[in-house]
């Protein structure tokens, strides 16, 4: 039976390191478990990206990053039937819960892994790894890996012989950021060779850290050789899920909307993926289904407190400009939930000094306090443990 792309929420997990920059697999589980809540949180929980500092550790580390996750979901998974009957017992004493489509229905959770590597040999040597150890779905970036050459011939040749020899594939899905691209003058993939790698069975969908224009060329590419829904488009900036889903009134709203239709040549996303949702995994699952369903007073809180988050994970720089430190302010906040005790973050990430730790704290907690007062409390996210 052919993969269907998931829907819904992805959360790209961040890494728990120590000061050797090495996975402290303890509280690694515990953030798996957290981002998960039971089924109120993260559809699919994406280790070794870019949130998850992969560019920044080693290959080994990352390797053994991918087997403690596929190890982590398919436990919560096992325990996936009485999980459900708890959370049904939830749900029927908050009926709320179930105003929004799509529709509550507790589900396991999809483990995808991040394989990139810096060459092609570290790539492919992750594939095989994420594979043996019952990864759900791969993701790669192809533009990030500094020897791949061609894309459509690595894919066509490299990734299609090691699966032939593996007697196995996986579902892989692109990753399109143009930060973590080694050519900045090629930032994003081609629409033609979107078009070529559809043809690929294995290749579901991308996740796409830019605009609505580029968001749509991947629709466009992938419609011509996938049919409906065997492709999925994953919105990688999380905060264009509000307008992608909003619904305009009036003449000129009903022109913008058409335009936002047209630049995604009809096709809607079917899934997010968001990095603040590590700390605030139901709330995020919570805002999905509110744009999904086009819920504008909800979707104005969510967005609201949202952007709150985002801008207290910025700080000044000199006299312009603001320093993007939202790695190390999720790693705080997770600290600050007893998710986990460490919360360094790898060398080469931007790290919180004292001042600006205590100054996150204060907005975070703000934070907390307006979804708290705004949203119903069984999509307010609470330890696992």
């Amino acid at each position: 039976m052919p993969y269907s792309p998931r829907r819904g929420l992805s959360i790209p997990t961040v890494t728990a390191l120590n000061a050797r920059n090495c996975v402290i697999e303890e509280e690694q589980r515990r953030i798996f478990r957290y981002v998960a809540q039971s089924g109120l949180g993260a559809d699919i929980i994406f280790a070794c990206g870019t949130t998850g500092e992969w560019n920044r550790i080693t290959n080994p580390e990352r390797q053994r990053l991918i087997r403690i996750e596929a190890d982590e979901v398919a436990r919560m998974n096992a325990s996936h039937p009485s999980q459900q009957k708890a959370l049904a017992a939830a749900v029927s004493s908050a009926p709320a819960a179930l105003d929004a489509q799509p529709a509550f229905r507790p589900a396991p959770v999809e483990a995808w892994a991040g394989v990139t590597g810096e060459t092609v040999s570290d790539t492919l040597a992750n594939l095989k790894c994420a594979i043996e150890s019952g990864i759900d779905g791969a993701v790669i970036a192809p533009l990030s890996i500094a020897d791949a050459g061609d894309v459509v011939s690595f894919f066509q040749r490299d990734v299609s012989d090691l699966f032939d020899h593996m007697g196995r594939s996986l579902p892989v899905f692109l990753y399109d950021n143009a930060d973590i691209a080694i050519n900045p003058r090629v930032p994003h993939l081609r629409t033609r060779d979107v078009k070529r790698l559809s043809r690929l069975q294995f290749i579901c969908g991308v996740k796409v850290s830019a605009s609505r224009r580029v968001l749509g060329n991947y629709t466009k590419g992938a419609m011509h050789f996938k049919d409906k829904g065997e492709f999925g488009i994953y919105i990688g900036n999380a905060m264009l899920m509000f307008e992608a889903f909003r619904l305009q009134d009036g003449v000129v709203g009903r022109i913008r909307e058409y335009w936002n239709r047209y630049l995604l040549h009809n096709e809607l996303p079917i899934g997010v993926v968001s990095g603040p949702a590590n700390v605030l995994p139901r709330e995020w699952q919570r805002a999905w289904r509110a744009c999904y369903a086009a819920d504008e007073r909800l979707m104005k809180t969510y967005k609201d407190a949202f952007d709150r988050f985002d801008s207290s994970c910025r700080f000044p720089r000199g006299r312009v400009g603001a320093i993007d430190k939202t790695i190390a302010c999720i790693k705080r906040a997770l600290k600050s939930e007893g998710i986990i005790e460490h919360y360094e973050v790898a060398d080469g990430t931007q790290a919180l000094t004292r001042d600006e730790s205590h100054t996150f704290d204060k907005h975070y907690r703000a934070v907390t306090e307006i979804l708290a007062a705004g949203t119903d409390p069984i999509w307010i996210s609470r330890p696992q443990d």
